[in-house]
């Protein structure tokens, strides 16, 4: 209970005392001046009530009965997914995109508000993308090819050149994927992702695919040199000195040329992705861009 009152002088501030009531819900003040009183009364789950009066010279003055109301309970509930869960469901939609039906298309966002991925999110896309039993196909059709033309001669012919051959393209796919989409990205805070623009002139679509090769989205939303996609290459090129037959190794040079072919190759292939791919994928989101 709070029982404050007005001094004898109109400059004086309002004076107060506090009392706890007893288990009957009694209570009193003693040594309190004459004249006008507010009186609050509080107590836990209950709303505050206020009651007043004027207390008069040599007067006991007695409350009337007072009853506390229920204090209305305010619950505000806000329903939301954390960016990890919506990270998580946009990474499950790419996931599921696959050009003509099975050959895959993971790292393309077509989402209009994409959500940066986490290292975690980004070493299991990589990981996805390295054990899909298509890229087992493809790798063959490419080492086959090599073997067709005699790449990389070193390797020699029969099944062990094809297996050594295909060893060799299957290392190169594994190290640039994740030297390049996973660690480096991780490390660097860049997201390994092509983002689909589907809007603009042809001219500013094009220019957005060819910059891509050597730009990316930072995990902060902003635009930055895509040192990751570079550094892999030069890094999944340097590896591949170590395995490649030595009349077929170039040292510095072959890493180079092999990272300046990866900048090469990406732009190219975010040209087809800008302008062909995604009407070839199915399962993808339905969330067209909007119009120029």
């Amino acid at each position: 209970m709070r029982l404050a009152r007005q001094g004898d002088s109109p400059n004086d501030q309002f004076s107060s005392q506090e009392v706890l009531s007893g288990d009957n819900g009694q209570f009193s003040f003693a040594h309190v001046a004459p004249g006008p009183f507010q009186l609050t009364i509080t107590s836990a789950g209950f709303e505050a009530q206020p009651a007043a009066g004027v207390l008069r010279s040599g007067e006991t003055y007695i409350v009337p009965p007072i009853v506390l109301a229920v204090a209305t309970a305010l619950t505000e509930v806000r329903v939301g997914l954390s960016p990890f869960e919506v990270a998580q469901e946009q990474v499950q939609d790419e996931e599921k995109q696959r050009v003509l039906g099975f050959i895959p298309n993971f790292y393309v966002s077509y989402a209009p508000d994409p959500v940066p991925l986490t290292s975690k999110q980004k070493f299991a896309l990589a990981w996805k993308t390295t054990v899909d039993p298509v890229s087992f196909g493809l790798i063959g059709v490419i080492a086959g090819i090599q073997q067709e033309q005699n790449a990389f001669s070193g390797y020699g012919q029969g099944a062990e050149g094809y297996g050594k051959r295909y060893g060799a393209s299957y290392a190169n796919f594994v190290s640039g994927t994740f030297i390049g989409s996973a660690i480096l990205p991780s490390l660097l805070k860049q997201d390994p992702r092509y983002f689909y623009k589907g809007s603009g002139s042809k001219r500013s679509r094009i220019l957005y695919a060819l910059a891509n090769s050597v730009i990316c989205k930072g995990d902060n939303g902003d635009w930055q040199p895509n040192y990751s996609s570079i550094l892999g290459n030069l890094a999944a090129g340097a590896i591949s000195n170590l395995y490649y037959p030595a009349k077929d190794r170039d040292g510095v040079g072959l890493t180079f040329e092999g990272g300046a072919i990866g900048i090469g190759a990406t732009a190219g292939a975010n040209l087809i992705q800008e302008f062909f791919i995604r009407k070839l994928t199915r399962n993808v989101p339905n969330n067209d861009p909007p119009k120029p």
